[in-house]
Order: C-alpha cells, then sequence, then structure tokens
C-alpha cells in the first residue's frame, strides 16, 4: 500500500518514545536515581541511595486485580488459542507491561503445525500506527532479538498480510505470508483517548515527582538519624594542651574524667540539642497522602498503618477510586484481548475473518474484590429477594460474575426431613 509510513519512520518513532517508557520501569523497579538538591546532605554520604517502591504498589495493586477469566459466546473458540499459550502468565504479563508503559503489544506467529503463538513485546520495543476505529494497527515494528548491547539484531516490519524480518547483516529479508486482514501486532492499551491513542502510564509524572521528594526526605532522614543516634557535644574552658586521645570512645563512654588546671579551673561540658526524626516523618507522610490520592490508594497501602482493622466493606470504600480504575482497565484490555484473539483465529485457521464477526463474543473477567463470608451472605440475601420480585433474574451464570465462585457441577443433594413424604 502507498499509503504506509515505512520501517525507517517506526524506527525513529519508537526511539523517541523507548526512553519515555524505560524511565518509567526504572521506577517500577526501584532503580531511578533522583536528583540531590545540594543542600543538607554532606558530600561524604552523597553517594547513599534510597528507594521506595510506591510506583510498583500503584502498579501492583491494579495489575493483581485484573484477572481475566473466558470469552462469552466464543464463536470462534479464541479460548483454546489463550489455553494453548501459557493464559497463567500471558494475561498477567500483558496487563502488568501495559500499566507501565501505557501499552505493550502482542507478537502473533505461527508455530511448525501453523497453530498460532502469542509473545508480549512492552512498549520500548515496539510501535506502530493506529487505526482508532479498530484499535488495530495499519503497520507496525518490533525488535525481537538483542545483543549484550540493547543493540537489534531481529526486527520485524508487519503490514497487512505480511510480516518481514530484518537479521543485523543478512541482505535478504525474510517474508511470510499470512492471510490476516491486519498486522500480526496488536496493541494493549491503557486509558487511551483521543489525543494519544496509545494510553497513559499508571506511572504518570505526578507519581514519579512525588517519589523523588520523598526519596530526598527518606535521604535526609538518614542524615539527620546520625546526629539523633550521637548528639553533639562540647567542652569549654579546656586547656590549650590537653588533648583527648580517642574521641570516638570518649563520645560512646559513661564515664568522663578532667582534672583542674594550674590555676583550678575545670571544663564544662554540654550537648547540642538532639534532632528529632518527627519533622520527617510528618513530611514522608505528606508525600504518601498525596501519592495515594494520586493513585486511588491509602496509607494503609504505603506503610502507614492504621490502628484499626478495617472490614471488608470499609477497604471496597476507600478503594472506591482504585475500583473504578481497574474497571476502566477491564475494557480497554478486554477489547485488545479481542482483537489479539481474532487475528489469531485468521492464522489458525488461515482465513481472513472480519472484524464484526465478533461482535457477540465478550471478555468476562473476574470480580475486582473478592467478596468475603458476611458479602456473600449479603449477595445471597439479594439474589433471593430480586428473584422473588423478577423470577429468573440471577442465576448461576451471572451470580459468578458477582461472587467470582464457579458453580459446583455435582448435582443438587435432596435432604429429607424426618415425617416427610418423598
Amino acid at each position: 500500500m502507498s499509503n504506509y509510513k515505512g520501517i525507517v519512520y517506526l524506527r525513529k518513532k519508537l526511539n523517541q518514545k523507548r526512553e519515555r517508557v524505560l524511565k518509567r520501569y526504572k521506577y517500577y523497579e526501584m532503580k531511578n536515581v533522583v536528583r540531590d538538591l545540594n543542600i543538607a546532605v554532606p558530600a561524604e554520604i552523597k553517594g547513599l541511595h534510597s528507594m521506595l517502591g510506591w510506583c510498583g504498589k500503584a502498579v501492583d495493586s491494579v495489575a493483581d486485580r485484573l484477572i481475566f477469566r473466558e470469552f462469552e459466546d466464543d464463536n470462534f473458540d479464541l479460548s483454546e488459542i489463550f489455553q494453548m499459550n501459557n493464559p497463567d502468565i500471558f494475561y498477567d504479563s500483558a496487563v502488568l507491561s501495559a500499566l507501565i508503559s501505557s501499552c505493550c503489544f502482542i507478537y502473533i506467529s505461527a508455530d511448525e503445525s501453523g497453530f498460532p503463538r502469542l509473545q508480549v513485546i512492552d512498549g520500548a520495543n515496539a510501535t506502530g500506527i493506529l487505526d482508532p476505529i479498530t484499535g488495530l494497527l495499519t503497520e507496525g515494528y518490533a525488535v525481537l532479538e538483542k545483543d549484550d548491547n540493547e543493540n537489534a539484531i531481529l526486527e520485524a516490519y508487519f503490514q497487512k498480510g505480511q510480516t518481514t524480518f530484518i537479521r543485523k547483516g543478512v541482505r535478504n529479508h525474510q517474508v511470510v505470508k499470512n492471510s490476516a486482514p491486519y498486522p500480526l501486532l496488536v496493541p494493549i492499551i491503557y486509558k487511551p483517548d483521543a489525543r494519544r491513542v496509545f494510553g497513559h502510564s499508571r506511572i504518570s509524572r505526578a507519581c514519579m515527582s512525588l517519589v523523588d521528594a520523598a526519596i530526598r526526605t527518606v535521604k535526609r532522614s538518614e542524615v539527620s538519624a546520625e546526629f539523633y543516634s550521637f548528639p553533639q557535644k562540647y567542652i569549654t574552658g579546656l586547656s590549650e594542651d590537653a588533648e583527648i586521645a580517642d574521641k570516638w570512645r570518649a563520645s560512646m563512654s559513661s564515664l568522663l574524667s578532667f582534672t583542674k588546671d594550674d590555676e583550678g579551673d575545670s571544663p564544662k561540658l554540654g550537648q547540642f540539642t538532639q534532632q528529632s526524626m518527627s519533622p520527617y516523618t510528618e513530611q514522608l507522610r505528606t508525600f504518601a497522602a498525596l501519592f495515594a490520592g494520586e493513585t486511588g490508594l491509602t496509607l494503609d497501602d504505603l506503610g502507614f498503618v492504621s490502628d484499626n482493622p478495617s472490614s471488608q466493606e470499609a477497604i471496597k470504600a476507600s478503594h472506591e477510586t482504585l475500583r473504578l480504575t481497574a474497571k476502566k482497565a477491564q475494557r480497554t484490555f478486554g477489547s485488545g484481548f479481542l482483537n489479539v484473539g481474532y487475528l489469531a483465529a485468521c492464522v489458525r485457521d488461515d482465513f481472513a475473518y472480519q472484524r464484526r464477526q465478533l461482535y457477540l463474543t465478550k471478555p468476562v473477567w473476574e470480580p475486582i474484590f473478592e467478596p468475603d463470608a458476611s458479602m456473600l451472605s449479603s449477595i445471597g440475601d439479594g439474589a433471593i429477594k430480586i428473584n422473588q420480585a423478577v423470577p429468573g433474574y440471577f442465576n448461576k451464570d451471572n451470580l459468578r460474575n458477582i461472587t467470582g465462585i464457579e458453580p459446583s457441577k455435582m448435582e443438587p443433594v435432596t435432604v429429607v426431613q424426618p415425617n416427610q413424604e418423598v
């Protein structure tokens, strides 16, 4: 097609976004280096690095609650494709990568028997031109292999009906044909909008800024802890000829003796006011509150444990923003997984299906919050009352979507009461 941007354009596009993605991975993995303000930290300990795992907590708090179950009304048997591609790792890897880098990509290929294989590629190693209507790419580019210096060894350029593999040092490129109506590189996007079609990262600029400020607070508190543990002392009136042979032993000793000089004067001992750690604790708590407000977490999630343990209802109420974030992620990720299954089915059956043929198939997720015993009792009472008003409104299929518990496959047991005719 003449309207393709080409692989050179896509390489430049990936290089522009790569640093942004890698920066967020550093914050997630706690490998970020915080800029020192060069005000309160002595030069001797500027190499001291403090870390906080708040960004990782912000990502994991959503990723751990997104559990994909199945496809409902699966007319094209998409579940079989995902079941054959290690779903326990595949879904979690795709969700986690998309939350960190705003989008990840699923590379679809065929094995020796023609069955589709699925591979997750993070946003730092793949890009493309997105069709905003279907959520699929019109063309894509991915780095499949790298050397020890992070230089590309094997690249792939995706187009409709074919994938071109470019290996470093090999002049002839390998072209693999396929019957899919779209490139076999599918984006999984978190929070897309009309302006940023490839979405937003869970680790926002505000999150990174607050973590940097909190780390500087922790670092300053460690400096002050030295003075807090061993307060500075002073001596006045000491003779110029007097010397303290071992200052460390003198500072740790419980008894020191100083004799009077020839004129009968003795030195006076004193101690500077001991530093308090309270200002740093309060400042760190303030940053934690700001970070919690930015990400929908609570102070308990960030390590500031409250005295009274919360009930399941209280936990759900405090995580309402987190629940809405997870519900939004379920919708966008579900659409992406459906696109993956659609193109994988085209590869499996060697036939170009139309996207609208899958309009009945819907992704189904497990509940975001697993109900406890009291919540199950409330759900049961509510289901009974609603079924009395509207018979058959609740059954084992839609009750599972609320409880997350798979119904039993055993036949119900009839209990016969005494003096009761069967």
